[in-house]
């Protein structure tokens, strides 16, 4: 089977970012299938190729997979215009695409839910087998976060959300509370598959020289957030523990920051304000560069802004690699996440929006390194026995090419 494969934020692991997408392309190759990847260019990513552009698009086997890259650039820095104006460019390019390439089966993958379009298009126009995957629920979450409030706009999301829902032959939802709302649009059950973000465990298994970025002692408690540093991922929340553990004499326990992000430089002008000198910002780096920085890591920090829709609707990539890397996970909001981190006892899950919590759970860490290890090897067991890559990314290929139009 011929898949063609939309996802816009690809990423593989010689960049930095999530790669679910070259995961599951990767699987498809093993099993027999032939892919050919979609995607633009991100920043702080990397899709693989490296030729030049010739009229705005370049084309080239990555580790087997057919990669057509776009030259249209997008970071998390720009405004919500040019990410908008972005995001209807690559759709408006894909759906040519779609209307010309060959393919059996197109698979598409948000975000931005734009990414549905040219999925439709080869749904009607076309007459093939459409599957869609859903990492985020638009609209609702730009709705909770304040971040669109115009009501045209919202509508017409919910209009494309509505149709990219219905046109698909299945759906993939990455979390619990994403494929009760694709079912609250009124989805069939049985046409929805749970498959949520996997570990790497061979990644972060692997003999990797630990480091710890400049300005963590090798004594000290070193906590790490690696992601997205924008409006949804609520960093604040960790500068505010940082001036609680300042107050509490705990410079012993540093907080490091690394990514990227719109908000990046308000969080660094915050922190060189209070002098907050126990947080450490570092810029992103690639998976394995990743995977050598967490065998030096104490704590994972699974940080979010406190807005409800994210308790349930979402699936963060790093809670994942922080058990796949054996570390126990603090995390601030209430959810699936949160519950599954108490009910396998591999890690803190705090009150949002309490600093003294925050930094409390911090201290706990810091108090018995022994404890801190157990939790960690809890975590890895919970990675390898419920969210190992390689079986999740079966059940996924499984799904995705049984779809019947």
């Amino acid at each position: 089977m011929k898949v063609l494969y939309f996802h816009q934020h690809f990423v593989t692991p010689y960049g930095a970012g999530a790669i679910r997408s070259y995961a599951m392309a990767r699987k498809l190759i093993e099993r027999g299938h032939q892919v050919t990847m979609v995607c633009g260019s991100f920043s702080g990513g990397n899709t693989g190729l490296s030729s030049p552009y010739s009229k705005g698009v370049r084309r080239g086997s990555v580790d087997g997979i057919d990669v057509v890259e776009f030259d249209l650039a997008y970071s998390n820095h720009d405004g919500l215009l040019k990410r908008s104006w972005t995001f209807m460019k690559f759709a408006l390019r894909s759906v040519m695409l779609a209307l010309r390439e060959p393919y059996d089966l197109v698979f598409a993958t948000t975000t931005p839910l734009t990414a549905g379009i040219p999925g439709i298009v080869a749904r009607w126009l076309r007459g093939k087998t459409f599957v869609f995957e859903v990492r985020d629920l638009w609209p609702e979450l730009p709705r909770a976060m304040g971040v669109i409030r115009n009501p045209v706009v919202l509508w017409a999301m919910g209009v494309l959300e509505w149709a990219s829902y219905r046109s698909a032959h299945a759906l993939v939802g990455l979390s619990p509370g994403i494929v009760e709302g694709i079912m609250h649009r009124g989805v069939q059950r049985e046409r929805v598959a749970l498959v949520p973000n996997g570990c790497d465990l061979d990644l972060f298994a692997q003999d990797a020289t630990p480091w710890r970025p400049e300005g963590v002692a090798p004594t000290d408690l070193m906590a790490v957030f690696a992601g997205t540093h924008g409006m949804a991922n609520g960093l604040d929340a960790v500068l505010e523990a940082a001036a609680e553990l300042k107050r509490r004499g705990r410079g012993d326990i540093k907080l490091v920051l690394i990514g990227n992000g719109k908000l990046k430089p308000a969080l660094q002008a915050r922190a060189a304000r209070e002098a907050l000198d126990n947080v450490v910002f570092h810029d992103p780096v690639n998976k394995t560069r990743l995977a050598s920085l967490m065998a030096a890591t104490d704590l994972g920090l699974q940080v979010l802004a406190n807005v409800p829709a994210f308790y349930f609707g979402t699936s963060p990539n790093k809670f994942f690699d922080y058990i796949a890397a054996g570390l126990p996970v603090l995390n601030n909001y209430p959810g699936w996440l949160a519950d599954m981190i108490d009910e396998n006892s591999c890690g803190f899950a705090v009150t949002p929006d309490d600093a003294a919590a925050f930094a409390d759970a911090l201290e706990c860490a810091a108090a018995d390194r022994n404890a801190l290890k157990e939790m960690g090897r809890r975590g890895r067991k919970l990675a390898q026995d419920q969210f190992d890559r390689h079986l999740l990314a079966d059940r996924w290929v499984d799904w995705v090419t049984g779809a019947k139009a």
